[in-house]
């Protein structure tokens, strides 16, 4: 099993996303010995916002492009082949402001590719990226997943969304919330490193 960690909080051993990322990838390499991990971390190698020049190179055909557009459309090109050699997803994202941290939208402007992950097919989107399980590890200082707060979580919904309209419908949300909560916090991650399921579409 080929196993992609992608990491998108600045805060490094003390992020409760990367402590839940790296505790799903425990497991999966538990259930799938000898298992690889690719580690796309965000927050050390920033993936540049999209610009004019790279937009241009990203819709010029390959054997068009100029040397120059070749380098401009390398990382979206490296980010895509990353994602098809994985077996496995495990995207950890921090709720910063009810979002997600403008590195991993970043990450996923450079990955969401017409022609490349996602075609039109008789005027509807098609996803190309199939056959995949996709773990989003959520962390979030408070409570997200129920009470009042349930509506200001723009992570998950937005998460689910792209990566279902890019063909990766096999998701699972693993939540660490509660985590600036007295009373909460000292099980948070305990708690939600319980709740992960390897199912059989994880396992080699």
């Amino acid at each position: 099993m080929k196993i992609l960690q992608v990491i998108s909080s600045p805060r490094g051993g003390a992020s409760f996303s990367k402590k839940l990322g790296l505790g799903i990838i425990e497991k999966l390499q538990a259930a799938n010995p000898g298992s690889t991990v690719q580690v796309r971390d965000l927050a050390t190698h920033p993936f540049p916002h999209l610009e004019e020049a790279k937009l241009n190179a990203l819709f010029t055909p390959v054997e068009k492009r100029t040397p120059e557009q070749h380098e401009a459309a390398k990382h979206s090109d490296d980010a895509i082949a990353e994602v098809m050699a994985a077996d496995v997803l495990v995207v950890e994202a921090p709720l910063y402001n009810f979002g997600i941290p403008s590195t991993l939208k970043a990450w996923i402007d450079h990955i969401v590719r017409a022609g490349k992950t996602f075609n039109y097919v008789n005027g509807r989107p098609e996803g190309l990226v199939k056959n995949k399980k996709v773990y989003i590890a959520v962390a979030s200082g408070g409570v997200y997943s129920e009470g009042p707060m349930v509506s200001y979580d723009f992570v998950a919904p937005y998460l689910k969304t792209v990566f279902g309209f890019l063909g990766l419908t096999d998701m699972e949300v693993v939540r660490v919330e509660g985590t600036s909560m007295p009373g909460v916090q000292d099980t948070a991650l305990e708690k939600a490193l319980a709740s992960v399921h390897i199912g059989a579409a994880a396992t080699a």
